[in-house]
């Protein structure tokens, strides 16, 4: 994962006092934030949306929203909406850090009628493929081309619209690819058919349907192996934007580390949101996880977990959380299904490998996953989240296991979807120290 990094950026340190015990709210959902933004910014027409989460990624979908022409409007928690017949933006879209925003809107402005939008982003995106998109795009009549001709961003789309048709994609690296077609194909000018080849991440296509649903469009399909979509119009409405189960998941583990007893407030179950599953996890190492109504509490008794064997294709954002609780486990935990996970901001395999090395984890990398071996002790040592929000999440985790805490370097990533996370940790009993 390279060498040492980040001389004169701030780190922090996550310490516990003991256990961690309070009320938090996790913050909305990133996922349905740019689902419902760029739903409503097709829907011709005011839409009304609450409990948005603006965070660096989804303030990337509202600025690419604008600039095909939709008006947004910030209000408190909430936006107000007017959608669009999208148009090519006047200057280059940049996505910041959201693969999200650039694999929808590849799609989304390849239905301008006229122009030539470019999309790019930093570093990251420019490193994330692109081309099963692109190739499955060309299949219903759309021109998209990588620029640098190697598969990934910057990404130029022609404008002139989508003419439907058959297109097949791969479902193995992103579901955000499946999604994107998803979206923008019921605005083609006939009938469109995807076959997805070995779907991951399908609660994430879920989603999507979920939220097309929402502004009055249904697509049939066979499991997640083919999906049908007649043209149609999206419709204007409203939308309560839920809890992010992906946050939160983060302080249930804090909660969990430290033998604490955390409720979160806001939680529930209208929407799918594939990470939910950390609730089962929790429960088979052992930990009591009480639901009511729209909370869900955490009481964890201290002592050591259950490890076992977790099959997180479906949920490859729980890789840095479970590969965190791994290190209270008193048998080795085993994930497996997560070779997407490789083609995330960073390669969250290799990097939580490389990063629990550092405090003594003899984890074990895998093609698809990691083996992780009960520690006999956690030793402190800098750690690296290389720009990475999960993992910086997870890596705070670790920290509070250990009694001198680890400075963690990439703290600005938080902003990407857990603004308050230190925050919230520090609400609960944590000591934050910045170095």
């Amino acid at each position: 994962m390279g060498g040492e990094r980040g001389a004169g950026l701030v780190r922090a340190r996550v310490l516990s006092r003991g256990s961690l015990t309070g009320r938090v709210k996790p913050p909305p959902s990133k996922s349905y934030t740019h689902r419902s933004v760029v739903l409503a910014s097709l829907a011709e027409g005011e839409s009304r949306l609450t409990n948005v989460l603006f965070s660096r990624d989804t303030k990337a979908t509202i600025s690419a929203c604008t600039a095909m022409g939709a008006r947004l409007t910030a209000s408190g928690d909430g936006m107000s909406i007017v959608g669009v017949k999208p148009r090519a933006p006047e200057d280059v879209v940049n996505v910041e850090n959201s693969g999200t925003t650039l694999r929808f809107m590849t799609s989304v402005l390849s239905l301008a009628k006229e122009g030539d939008s470019v999309l790019t982003g930093d570093s990251s995106i420019r490193s994330r493929p692109m081309q099963p998109l692109l190739d499955a795009l060309g299949s219903l009549g759309v021109r998209a081309w990588s620029a640098p001709n190697n598969g990934r961003a910057p990404i130029i789309v022609k404008g002139g619209g989508m003419k439907g048709g058959e297109t097949k994609i791969r479902g193995d690296i992103s579901s955000q690819f499946v999604s994107s077609l998803l979206i923008s194909s019921p605005m083609a000018e006939s009938s469109t058919t995807i076959t997805v080849e070995d779907a991951v991440s399908r609660p994430y296509l879920e989603a999507t349907l979920a939220t097309m649903k929402n502004f009055g469009v249904e697509v049939e399909r066979e499991a997640f192996s083919e999906f049908e979509v007649a043209p149609a119009s999206y419709e204007p409405g409203n939308f309560a934007v839920p809890s992010d189960f992906s946050s939160a998941s983060f302080i249930m583990a804090a909660a969990t580390v430290t033998g604490g007893r955390v409720r979160l407030d806001g939680i529930n179950d209208e929407y799918p949101q594939g990470d939910s599953a950390i609730l089962e996890i929790l429960k088979s190492m052992g930990v009591k996880v009480v639901t009511n109504g729209n909370s869900v509490t955490i009481e964890a008794q201290g002592g050591r977990l259950k490890g076992g064997k977790f099959d997180l294709r479906d949920t490859p954002d729980l890789l840095p959380v479970v590969s965190v609780l791994a290190l209270r486990c008193d048998s080795p935990v085993e994930i497996v299904g997560t070779a997407h996970a490789r083609f995330k901001e960073t390669d969250r395999i290799a990097g939580m490998a490389s990063e629990l090395k550092k405090l003594g984890v003899e984890a074990k990398e895998r093609s698809d996953g990691l083996l992780i071996p009960p520690p006999s002790r956690l030793r402190s040592a800098p750690l690296d989240a290389h720009d990475d929000h999960r993992m910086f999440m997870a890596l705070s985790i670790a920290s509070l296991q250990i009694p001198e805490g680890a400075p963690i370097l990439g703290v600005e990533s938080l902003d990407v979807s857990y603004p308050s996370f230190l925050e919230d940790l520090e609400s609960l009993g944590a000591t934050i120290r910045r170095e």
